[in-house]
């Protein structure tokens, strides 16, 4: 039964409202008593307590209007223009040696590709009312599909941890001695916790406002610090060896918007099973796209300069978000208060992987799901903020390449949802109702061996600073090759032994 409070919210959409949606918010069905708690409470003050359970269709928007579609494009684009995401830029420059161009031109196509593969997982959020890694056990087979969740939440829980650091590095760069990184990552937790407690209504609110500030700081960088970019310096290698570093930064870039496939369609369970589909798609990822590219070239601009900047070397000495803070300095004080603002806007890419990780959590058994949401959002923001005061001196390089190897499982899983969607359920379609049921679900078998030669491949094939597989080393001296290999094995392995498990098993 629809609560008091879901009604009005579902009977206030008009197609005359802009791009802003009220989210039709409905307690969870679970009996216990600390979820009940949570539904008074979510009568109350609009905290959503819903966790894992499927949304049915009465409890959902009633229609989607052009602001729907625009809503869609502005979370995306809130949640990837973030100062972490600079630094990303920063390394094409650094990292690979590329020059301006060659470093705008891999980080632009890689962009575009995780972001498709991203749109298209995020697709299955209206068709099923599903959160996304409950999605996967359609796939991966119900016991299987707890692997992928595990894998997840070590990557929010580490992005968290570095969107708080690199927050944090900023204010304490910002403001010296005022304010020390600990003060920064506390600031920038509590500001995620709140709103991704607070659930799904909150973050769309958050997520439709937080870019404007975010934009608008950064169009003053590009007047403040572009005058220092570089331009005219070439990449510094050349031959197999450029090509090399090509290669490794376009996947690189790829792997940002392809980190965010594991939570995609957790924001659109609450659209109509009409929601174009293509649109869907589209949205996600012009808005991934969008807003990755804006920030990230600004990184490359910043990380080109290095060699001409002093100023900015030394800064870069430090960390990131010194440099950063850096790019903002011809601008006195007026430039340190908008470093300011960039930095708390940093919780616009937190804030959803807090609230894909709460969910997570309930994935992984039946106790677990027993744990209200809010309650698993609350343990996941102490869990990375303790981690980030406690290792904030060292945590922060450790974190980025150990999310760097994680990151390839996401385009093995991918490709197996394309081909299972598109060869073996072609006819049969999903039944979404038995999202539950272990023994309508497949078993994954298939899905489980194949995720694993995939990540055979993947480590093969990797190029990273702790290690480097026997096949990357043969190519061009060192190429990432990890993702395109990753998804090729896992592809050609799955397709026969999912017939296999189909002939022999029947699901």
């Amino acid at each position: 039964m629809m609560s008091s409070e879901a009604k009005p919210q579902l009977e206030g959409l008009s197609s005359s409202q802009p791009s802003v949606v009220e989210l039709p918010i409905e307690t969870s069905p679970t009996g216990n008593k600390l979820q009940q708690w949570f539904n008074r409470l979510d009568e109350k003050t609009g905290l959503e307590a819903r966790g894992i359970e499927r949304v049915p269709e009465s409890l959902r928007h009633p229609r989607v209007t052009s602001g729907s579609y625009v809503q869609m494009f502005l979370i995306w684009f809130s949640i990837n223009c973030t100062a972490n995401n600079m630094t990303v830029g920063i390394l094409g420059p650094v990292a690979y040696g590329l020059g301006l161009t060659d470093a705008i031109v891999c980080c632009l196509f890689g962009t575009i590709l995780g972001a498709i593969c991203t749109g298209y997982i995020s697709s299955f959020g209206p068709k099923s009312g599903l959160r996304t890694l409950v999605i996967a056990r359609y796939t991966m087979g119900y016991w299987p599909s707890k692997l992928c969740v595990l894998l997840n939440l070590v990557i929010e829980i580490g992005y968290g941890l570095i969107d708080c650091l690199v927050a944090g590095l900023i204010l304490s760069a910002v403001n010296g001695a005022g304010l020390s990184v600990v003060v920064g990552i506390i600031i920038t937790a509590i500001i995620t916790w709140v709103v991704a407690t607070f659930g799904i209504r909150w973050f769309h609110t958050f997520e439709r406002y937080v870019w404007i500030p975010t934009v608008l700081i950064l169009f003053i960088l590009i007047g403040s610090a572009g005058p220092k970019f570089d331009p005219k310096t070439p990449s510094s290698s050349t031959g197999a060896a450029l090509h090399g570093a090509r290669v490794s930064y376009l996947f690189l870039c790829a792997s940002g918007p392809l980190g965010w496939s594991p939570a995609a369609a957790d924001f659109y369970s609450y659209y109509p099973v009409k929601t174009s589909r293509g649109m869907v798609v589209a949205m996600t990822a012009f808005g991934i796209t969008s807003g990755k590219l804006l920030i990230e070239f600004l990184g490359i601009g910043l990380g080109s300069g290095l060699t001409l900047n002093a100023d900015w070397a030394t800064a870069f000495g430090h960390s990131p978000g010194h440099l950063i803070a850096e790019g903002f300095a011809p601008l006195g004080t007026f430039g340190k208060f908008c470093a300011t603002i960039l930095a708390l806007c940093v919780a616009a890419n937190n804030i959803p992987g807090v609230y894909a990780a709460a969910l997570n959590w309930q994935m992984l058994g039946r106790y677990t799901a027993l744990v209200p949401r809010p309650v698993w959002s609350t343990v996941t923001c102490i869990i990375f903020t303790v981690c980030a005061v406690a290792g904030r001196e060292y945590l922060f390089s450790i974190f980025l390449n150990f999310l760097a190897l994680i990151g390839y499982w996401t385009i093995i899983w991918v490709a197996m949802m394309f081909e299972d969607e598109f060869i073996f359920r072609r006819k049969t379609g999903y039944d979404w109702s038995g999202w539950d049921d272990k023994n309508s679900l497949p078993v994954g078998y298939a899905a489980l061996v194949a995720f694993i030669m995939g990540w055979v491949g993947a480590i093969l094939c990797m190029y990273q600073t702790y290690f480097t597989g026997p096949i990357a080393a043969m190519a061009a001296g060192g190429t990432d090759l990890g993702l395109p290999v990753g998804m090729a094995w896992a592809a050609i392995v799955y397709f026969p032994l999912r017939h296999l498990e189909l002939k022999f098993v029947g699901r």
